[in-house]
């Protein structure tokens, strides 16, 4: 039955393609009026015009491309029996005549049959993620409840220092409950303080019984050549500004009005695995502990006679989490379903820069914050924006017409895209890739080996000029689809690698979707259905427990970000390199 459905639809297809190729010449499409599939013959989908207005399909919600392939070699090969065909379909074919028709007919049958399945796991596809997108809502900010309050210095108690890089320091912070009996204070939440170029310490030792704790964390720029201006301070540090929530800026005097009408860099929107900035001012520079100690350079002159910093700079209120990655991996081994667990959050977090046409361009672990669930389960967000590209005219396509045109991340590695690029009119760097790549390199670290390009030595790799080969092998620990993984991150050839949406489902795929990877024939409905049990245990588990667990918020995130053309190359992937090991052990199931 089946077969002469095909067959059916394949006659009225072709019937349709022969009268189109076979009609006399017209003005409009060279041809004379097209018949009911020409459009379909175009590579258009049946119902929707063509033309200069019209936005462009995006990948994975239509059909694939290999299916897309056949369609137009059909059109290709009857384009080129139509000198046959014209004169028997004119004047009555005869049995051989009949018999193309037919072959013809039945294949085109056969394609439509396909696109039909395609069609239905797309659909599919989007009714899942739509679910999830709404379900993976962030948390509200902490400082929510404080709308118009936190844009001012004086109102946050500042800890001790959790750290410094090369452009600022941070400090734990807290913003304390304004007393009762300082409601009618002439600034809201003010602290009182001697000295106004001294922030209380928070030591431990002077802290009061019962005081707060620091749950927030202030990084402070150092501002040597940004002027001392509101306005050039937030232009020449903007790209700090690319994680910042919609009221980050709402206290600044004519920050809104700036970020909206100068052409400022993107505002990210918000991602779990990616840090969030509460609220972003100017203030005068303090005195803060260890600041005369640490960066006395960078201070202002009236703090430090000789200081080169100007007197004003800008200021980044953020959640305060635990450490690093880099601190993390010091005291933490984690086991190789684990570490695959924490390689997946920074492809998430990847993805979804990439989606929104923002490149870190500096990912290190350094780089990488870490927060710990009820279970010591480390839950992994990508911050300091400072190198990033956020434009939004040229996307991820960053010309380099000269070396002064700034690669992010200078001094550190590059991916071979990147340090391999040379200057030129013409020379564009696709910074599409350049991230994944930097998740790649930090996933030796994960899985307990030194980043093979950091350091010196003869360990050490230079990202210009290294070969795929001279990559060192992860432990045996390490489950097969994760090495491959990694090792098809670090490709040289940036259109080798798969992309950050790919690789992360590579991973989902590999962590729970091993029943359907061991199929023989791996079918779409069976795909459909892995994907519709998915969607409901995930809900269900959501819904059980009051915070969801890492594994459950990273199979939301996979859901929320679903994709069928994505998930195909992803599962097509999967099964060419295990069926180039096969017998080869998966995923363990220990952390």
């Amino acid at each position: 039955m089946a077969v002469r459905q095909a067959l059916g639809r394949g006659l009225q297809l072709g019937r349709a393609l022969l009268l189109r190729f076979t009609a006399k010449p017209g003005p409009a499409y060279g041809w004379g009026r097209p018949g009911p599939a020409a459009g379909w013959c175009r590579g258009e989908r049946p119902g929707r015009a063509a033309g200069p207005g019209t936005e462009p399909r995006r990948v994975g919600l239509g059909l694939p491309d290999r299916y897309r392939f056949f369609r137009q070699s059909v059109a290709g090969l009857a384009a080129r029996l139509q000198r046959q065909f014209v004169a028997r379909a004119r004047g009555g074919a005869g049995p051989c005549g009949r018999a193309v028709f037919l072959a013809f007919g039945l294949g085109l049958g056969l394609i439509e049959e396909k696109q039909a399945e395609g069609r239905r796991a797309a659909s599919a596809c989007q009714e899942i993620q739509a679910i999830f997108t709404q379900k993976n809502k962030l948390a509200p900010d902490p400082l929510d409840t404080r709308r118009w309050q936190g844009f001012r210095l004086e109102e946050y108690l500042i800890g001790q220092s959790i750290g410094k890089g090369c452009s600022a320091a941070v400090y734990e912070a807290t913003m304390p409950a304004l007393p009762q009996n300082l409601s009618g204070a002439k600034s809201t939440g003010l602290l009182p303080r001697s000295d106004p170029d001294v922030i209380p310490s928070g030591d431990g030792e002077e802290r009061a019984p019962g005081a707060p704790a620091f749950p927030l964390a202030i990084k402070m720029m150092w501002n040597i050549s940004a002027g001392s201006s509101s306005e050039a301070i937030f232009s020449t540090m903007s790209q700090e500004l690319v994680p910042a929530s919609r009221v980050a800026l709402a206290g600044e005097f004519g920050a809104v009005t700036y970020r909206k009408s100068k052409g400022g860099p993107k505002q990210l929107a918000p991602h779990p695995n990616i840090i969030r900035v509460f609220r972003a001012f100017t203030s005068s520079v303090p005195l803060l502990p260890g600041a005369l100690v640490d960066y006395p350079d960078v201070l202002p002159p009236r703090l430090h006679p000789e200081g080169l910093g100007h007197g004003r700079t800008l200021f980044l209120v953020m959640k305060n989490y635990p450490c690093t990655l880099r601190q993390y991996l010091r005291t933490n081994t984690p086991g190789p379903r684990l570490a695959t667990v924490m390689t997946l959050q920074l492809l998430e977090g990847v993805d979804h820069l990439v989606q929104q046409g923002i490149a870190h361009r500096d990912l290190k672990s350094d780089n990488i914050l870490v927060e710990l669930d009820a279970d010591g389960c480390p839950w992994l967000v990508i911050a300091d924006f400072g190198c990033c590209l956020a434009d939004e005219h040229i996307g991820l396509q960053l010309p380099f017409t000269s070396w002064y045109v700034d690669r992010g991340g200078e001094g550190r590695p590059a991916g071979p895209t990147v340090s391999t690029a040379r200057p030129g009119p013409r020379t564009v760097i696709d910074y599409s890739k350049a991230d994944a790549w930097a998740v790649g390199a930090i996933a030796y670290e994960i899985f307990g080996l030194a980043n093979p390009f950091y350091g010196q030595g003869s360990a050490h790799l230079e990202s210009r000029s290294y070969q795929e080969a001279q990559l060192p092998a992860l432990p045996e620990s390490v489950p097969p689809d994760a090495r491959q993984l990694v090792r098809s991150l670090l490709q040289r050839e940036a259109s080798k690698r798969p992309s950050a949406r790919v690789a992360a489902n590579v991973l989902h795929l590999s962590l729970w979707g091993e029943h359907i990877l061991a199929l023989k024939n791996l079918k779409l409905d069976k795909m459909v259905g892995w994907l519709l049990q998915q969607s409901a245990v995930t809900l269900l588990a959501d819904r059980l427990t009051e915070k969801s667990c890492v594994e459950t918020k990273l199979k939301m995130l996979f859901l929320a970000n679903l994709e069928w053309e994505e998930l195909c190359q992803a599962a097509l992937l999967l099964c060419s390199w295990r069926a180039a090991a096969p017998g080869a052990p998966r995923v363990a199931d220990g952390h």
